[in-house]
């Protein structure tokens, strides 16, 4: 019953333990179903995958007890894996433990095995695997374990039942004495005979690509031979351990561990073996580069100490004595579990002070979901530390700070930090600053601070003007990389030269450059800063105050950037005090202020800069005197001597209109191009907008304008006032605005408004101009009447809105079609009716247009020319209704059909006349009629496929009476023909998809002869 293979020395007992087994398995039969579904269990699941990692655990667990540094080589010899270690060689209790499904001999402190499951992952590659050791060795056999069973019945029958599967692992043998020796260094060998099917090389590169993690996770492992190509494991101080491969790149670890010992409560948790040894340890592991650098990891798992199934999303490896399930996939989870992980988050936190201060923001965990449970618990557990406790640098050079107090710059500016981190308590030194520093560190609890709020604690601060100076170089350098908004500026502190400080640089004056160098306050010929005395005078009779110099030692471009100016008339001009000042000056006036001086004050400016209302538009605001003596805006008067005049309506101007004239005295002291460059009107005012958000420009019917387009304007150039034009005054008014280039563009404008109004709205002959055609275009003969002679070129009226071509835009334009079509009183012909209708199907077909936005015509025109009510007519949508049905009564298009009888509320003729054949006819096959094969040779198409019924006599019956058709197409698809030379012509011109040549087809019916197709 012992089976055993060799009679050789038995140093470990092994016939005992064979005894014992083969002894419980005939006791209890389903012992042995135990013993196979575990063993099967730990091969197909739990050590599926973890050869190398669990042999390289045993190599590392022999160097540990042996006290020895641990070398590791794997081989392959004459198809069996070897793999030798260097270490405390195998014993007794060993060889239990591997013939084990439970118990582990490994109990020493530095060992990192809880149970004896983990060579069952010998089992993937071999089924008679042995272990040689300078104190003997054991094997297991799977073949020698079937000859065991084989004596035990119930045990062979539920192996059979198994499909012959034993457990391997259960009976150890001696191994036999002629087992190759050991080779040297080493203390130890496991030797796998591959089973078939198992890649020796696929082997041994799985096994490289591991090496790294297992050199990290057991520190007693020095050195791994994989086929001749060694790694080699160091440390090169500062906590950095770097692992070697011979022929390749080294790789760099930053490591920090630390151990304790569980409490007797946590200790009472663990398994009996685990609770005679409760010390834990932790170890985290960060990638480095040559100069140290941490260099994150993306993914990992948690590493007790072998690998488990537990995915981490840490920037760092933890290897950890964390409880684990017998699988070792799995935290077994509870009190020691628990403190593990907590003494691993104390531990992290020194990891990331180990880190030098600019690089630790890199081990801050990512955002995001936990990978698993244990990965939450740790990002839980590492985010109270880093929340709570002191490692983020501070600018102000004091001691570290934690996150739950710490502010960071949003902005990515190390030198506004430096500066800031004077005045701003608790502020995060750089580099930590910017966007992503900002959005790392509010994760764990620090206050982002943007510009506006970190100049807020600047409000009341006390600085030399140089310091500002510097301030405002680092926010320039953020302004110029858009990394912070203007407007976050406008409240920036500005020491002025008086020794006060202002907030907001916008309106103060900058000293220029001179003789005194950048920084000096430049004076002019009168001795004032920068300013000359006339325009100072003029300043303090207008009314315009709160004027500010910026202190000399502070000038800075970031100033002017933000709306300081420098004191020349283009620049007061653009003040914001001064723009306030003739934005409110009308309305100054009307309270009663003399608002003259200021009116000379920005006339005066816009005589000295050019300045017009194009890149000012707010000038156009200024309280000027009309004729009538009121105070009126610069925009809404007129010269005395404007063409605009002219045309408009009379009622419009005055004291209660929307538009005056300048006074005289006003318009003779100034010249016309100063006033004209103000605002005031000569002609036509054109409307500018280069990035329009609603109908807001106060031009008429603008609402209107804005809806009747398919998308929103993307800009508005419009002429303003065309309301105001007279209604016989508009031939006139259109030279007008032709003659003028801004409202020459205008007019002209694609999709613009002017172009719109004016063919809606204005009066050409006694019509909008939309109602006109122009005299030559043909293609509107007797739907539009032609334009009578206004004394206008001909692009001026195509831009006014008559009508050149005939298209159909939008719904305002198909309702009008569709008046005209139904017009009894107009007469147009054929083939302009035909293209109307094309045009209307043609915008009803585009995508995005609804039909609804046109009411349903209750007339319309017919092919016969005539108009009938709509209730009687319907569309022509394919060509066989013309047999049956009078043409009076059909609606035709030729294209597009369908959307056209949507458009017109009609049904398709195909649906009101589908009749029905009731003469008799012959089916033939098209291939079958000579005659076909020869006119389809000439037009060099193909026959049709399929058939028709040809009648001697074809007759449909249609709203119960028969009629006589020359060709028909049934509700089932046949096409039906009478036996004529039309009939058959239409037929086949219908199946061919040749419909434009059947009068061709015909012709060659009757004559089948080339010279027929040029005859």
């Amino acid at each position: 019953m012992s089976g055993t293979p060799d009679q050789e020395a038995d140093p470990f007992g092994t016939a005992a333990l064979r005894a014992a087994v083969l002894d419980s398995w005939q006791r209890s039969p389903t012992r042995f179903t135990e013993d196979a579904n575990a063993e099967e269990d730990l091969r197909l699941g739990a050590y599926a995958d973890r050869l190398f990692v669990e042999l390289a655990q045993n190599a590392a667990d022999a160097a540990s007890l042996a006290g020895v540094g641990g070398r590791m080589r794997v081989s392959v010899v004459e198809g069996e894996l070897r793999v030798a270690n260097t270490g405390a060689p195998l014993d007794r209790d060993g060889v239990t433990a591997l013939a084990s499904l439970r118990a582990s001999a490994k109990s020493g402190a530095s060992t990192v095995g809880r149970f004896g499951v983990g060579f069952a992952a010998v089992l993937t590659v071999c089924t008679e695997p042995r272990v040689v050791s300078r104190t003997g060795g054991v094997a297991f056999s799977e073949a020698g374990t079937r000859r065991c069973v084989a004596d035990i019945p119930e045990a062979r029958r539920q192996a059979a039942d198994r499909g012959g599967a034993v457990p391997v692992l259960r009976l150890p043998w001696p191994v036999p004495g002629a087992e190759p020796d050991l080779p040297e260094p080493f203390d130890t060998e496991v030797r796998l005979p591959l089973a078939d099917g198992v890649d020796a090389s696929s082997l041994l590169a799985e096994f490289a690509d591991e090496v790294t993690d297992v050199l990290l996770t057991f520190p007693a492992l020095e050195q791994v031979d994989i086929a001749g190509d060694v790694w080699t494991r160091s440390d090169t101080g500062e906590g950095v351990v770097e692992i070697a491969r011979s022929g390749s790149t080294s790789t760099r670890w930053l490591v920090h561990s630390t151990s304790g010992d569980f409490s007797e409560e946590q200790a009472a948790t663990l398994g009996i073996e685990a609770a005679h040894h409760p010390r834990w340890t932790v170890l985290w592991a960060l990638p480095v580069d040559g100069e140290n650098r941490p260099q994150p990891v993306d993914r990992d798992v948690l590493h007790a100490p072998t690998a488990t199934d537990e995915r981490l999303s840490l920037p760092a490896r933890l290897i950890a004595s964390v409880p684990v399930e017998p699988s070792r996939r799995r935290v077994r989870g509870g009190p020691a579990a628990s403190a593990v992980l907590a003494a691993a988050a104390d531990a992290y936190l020194d990891l990331v002070r180990c880190v030098p201060a600019r690089r630790r923001l890199e081990l801050v965990p990512a955002a995001g979901f936990p990978a698993s449970d244990v990965d939450g618990e740790l990002l839980e557990l590492i985010g109270a530390r880093l929340r709570e406790q002191p490692w983020l640098p501070a600018a102000s050079g004091g001691g570290d700070i934690s996150g739950d107090r710490a502010a960071v710059l949003d902005v990515d500016a190390p030198g506004l930090a430096e500066l800031l981190g004077e005045v701003v308590a608790e502020l995060v030194a750089a580099p930590h600053v910017g966007g992503r520093a900002a959005g790392v560190l509010a994760r764990v609890g620090a206050r982002v601070l943007d510009v506006a709020a970190a100049l807020d604690a600047l409000m009341g601060v006390e600085r030399p003007p140089r310091w500002w100076y510097r301030l405002y170089d680092a926010l320039l350098a953020l302004l110029d990389d858009r990394s912070v908004d203007q407007e976050a500026l406008t409240g920036l502190p500005v020491p002025l030269a008086d020794h006060r400080t202002t907030l907001g640089p916008r309106g103060v004056l900058l000293p220029g450059g001179g003789a005194e160098g950048d920084t000096g306050l430049h004076r002019g010929n009168e001795g004032h800063l920068g300013l000359p005395t006339e325009l100072l005078e003029l300043l303090g009779t207008a009314g315009v105050t709160g004027l500010r110099v910026v202190h000399p030692d502070a000038v800075h471009p970031l100033l002017e950037r933000l709306g300081a100016v420098p004191a020349g008339p283009a620049e007061l001009l653009d003040a914001a005090e001064l723009r306030a000042a003739v934005e409110s000056s009308v309305d100054d006036a009307v309270s009663g202020l003399d608002t003259t001086p200021l009116a000379e004050l920005v006339l005066r400016l816009v005589a000295e800069t050019g300045a017009t209302i194009d890149e000012r538009p707010g000038i156009a605001a200024l309280a000027l005197t009309s004729a009538s003596g009121d105070a009126r805006r610069a925009d809404e008067l007129a010269l005395p001597s404007a063409p605009l005049l002219e045309v408009l309506d009379p009622e419009a101007v005055g004291p209660q209109g929307p538009l005056d004239v300048l006074a005289e005295d006003v318009a003779r002291r100034w010249p016309a191009e100063v006033l004209t460059a103000t605002g005031v009107l000569d002609s036509f005012a054109v409307v500018t907008d280069d990035d329009p958000v609603g109908p807001e420009h106060d031009l008429p019917e603008e609402p209107e304008w804005w809806g009747s387009t398919s998308r929103p304007p993307s800009r508005v150039l419009a002429v303003r006032d065309l309301d105001l034009v007279a209604d016989d005054k508009w031939p006139a008014a259109l030279r007008l605005l032709a003659e003028s280039p801004g409202s020459g563009h205008a007019l002209r404008e694609p999709g613009g408004h002017t172009g719109w109004w004016i063919a809606r709205f204005a009066d050409l002959g006694g019509a909008a101009p939309r109602s006109w055609r122009m005299p030559d275009a043909a293609a509107l003969d007797g739907l539009y009447d032609p334009v009578p002679d206004v004394g206008l070129p001909r692009d001026v009226l195509v831009a006014a809105g008559v009508r050149e071509e005939l298209a159909v835009r939008d719904a305002a334009d198909a309702a009008d079609l569709l008046a005209r079509l139904a017009d009894r009183d107009r007469a147009p012909r054929p083939g302009v009716v035909l293209r109307a209708h094309a045009a209307l199907a043609e915008l009803a077909a585009r995508p995005g247009f609804d039909v609804a936005e046109v009411d349903a015509p209750a007339e319309v025109r017919a092919l016969d020319g005539g108009v009938i009510d709509a209730g009687h007519a319907c569309v022509l949508d394919q060509a066989w209704p013309l047999e049956v049905v009078d043409a009076g009564l059909l609606v035709g298009c030729g294209r597009a059909c369908d959307s056209l009888a949507e458009l017109l509320d009609l049904p398709p003729a195909r649906e009101v006349y589908a009749g029905e054949v009731t003469s008799e006819g012959d089916v033939l096959s098209w291939t079958e009629l000579s005659a076909i094969r020869d006119v389809a040779d000439l037009l060099g198409t193909a026959v049709p496929e399929g058939g028709l019924c040809l009648h001697p006599r074809l007759t449909v019956r249609v709203d119960g009476k028969d009629r006589q058709a020359r060709w028909w197409v049934a509700a089932d698809g046949l096409v039906h023909a009478e036996d004529s030379i039309d009939g058959l012509a239409r037929a086949y011109a219908f199946a061919a998809d040749r419909w434009e040549a059947r009068h061709q087809i015909a012709a060659l019916l009757t004559d089948p002869e080339p010279a027929t197709l040029f005859g």
